[in-house]
């Protein structure tokens, strides 16, 4: 899907930043990816369906298994299942493996524009970056060479 790495950084223009930076300013990038991903999915869900997903994301594990059972019967053979449990390198039956599948498929069944979501607040918050950029590493306007006109 997307990377939030040095590869974002470049893509933004922020590749120059220093590296003491780096870290704790992608962080800063995934909450606020995050958060705004989470309000524009919400848009059009029921308080029912928002209080599920909510119990899945908490990882309780009576919503999962009965999300599962009524849903996904057969998930550990769900090719979607394998690749996540390749990639966490986790057991079937971890509960952090089973949360992570069931929040997957739980936004493919509700929202199943999740992915197109994504991708759209990311380009947003891109181009707020790069709008921002010279305030972000703090360079003062004063200090650009003049635009030729």
């Amino acid at each position: 899907m997307f990377q939030l790495d040095d590869k974002f950084l470049a893509d933004i223009g922020l590749n120059d930043m220093p590296d003491d930076q780096k870290r704790a300013f992608l962080q800063h990038i995934y909450e606020e990816l995050e958060l705004r991903v989470g309000t524009r999915l919400s848009d059009g869900l029921s308080d029912q369906q928002l209080e599920e997903f909510e119990k899945i994301i908490d990882k309780d594990q009576a919503v999962i298994e009965n999300w599962l059972a009524t849903h996904v019967q057969d998930y550990a053979n769900d090719d979607i299942f394998k690749r996540m449990q390749q990639a966490l390198n986790l057991d079937s039956a971890d509960p952090n493996l089973k949360s992570e599948y069931v929040a997957t498929k739980w936004l493919e069944f509700n929202r199943p524009d999740y992915r197109d979501v994504v991708k759209s607040v990311l380009e947003e918050l891109k181009n707020e970056i790069i709008t921002n950029r010279d305030a972000i590493l703090g360079v003062d306007a004063g200090d650009q060479p003049p635009s030729a006109a």
